[in-house]
């Protein structure tokens, strides 16, 4: 006899189904927005903690505190630019604050100086950290400790170790 709450065909069920395991609250202390695709949400959310949004603003079930994510290119620098003038605005979802700025090195090396007026442009109007390039990262290898000079960020974040 069969009922109108079924669970679906016995087929796709392989054991006991558990309930997700839950998201320890000092791990998603943060949501990371990307400005841009390819910005470096999902490596940053895995190094660092906290909730990976990709690049919509955080939902209501995650983090209101919200770390945005930017390449430093010339590309990713205007994105971030435009993503600052919404929350200025106020076109993001109520409550939500903007914890930071996360500047991604988008090559190894120094950047070129009409970038850094950019960057300068930005760390007069918001705090900004900056995660340098990191080698490693381009192969997966998302292990050990947060790169050097991202102490503060670290902190931030709940990672420093």
């Amino acid at each position: 006899m069969r009922t109108s709450m079924q669970q679906g065909p016995e087929i796709w069920i392989r054991g006991p189904v558990s309930a997700p395991e839950a998201v320890p609250p000092a791990a998603r202390r943060h949501s990371w927005v990307g400005s841009h695709g390819g910005a470096g949400v999902t490596t940053l959310a895995e190094v660092y903690g906290g909730q990976d949004c990709g690049r919509n603003w955080p939902g209501p079930a995650d983090p209101p505190s919200v770390l945005l994510v930017a390449r430093t290119h010339a590309a990713g620098l205007a994105a971030a630019v435009r993503a600052l003038d919404a929350v200025r605005h106020g076109e993001t979802p109520p409550g939500l604050d903007l914890a930071a700025v996360v500047l991604v090195a988008d090559a190894p090396g120094r950047l070129p100086r009409p970038l850094v007026q950019r960057v300068r442009l930005l760390e007069s109007a918001v705090g900004v950290h900056h995660v340098p390039w990191v080698p490693a990262w381009r192969l997966g290898d998302l292990g050990g400790s947060p790169p050097r000079g991202t102490q503060a960020l670290a902190r931030l974040t709940g990672a420093a170790r």
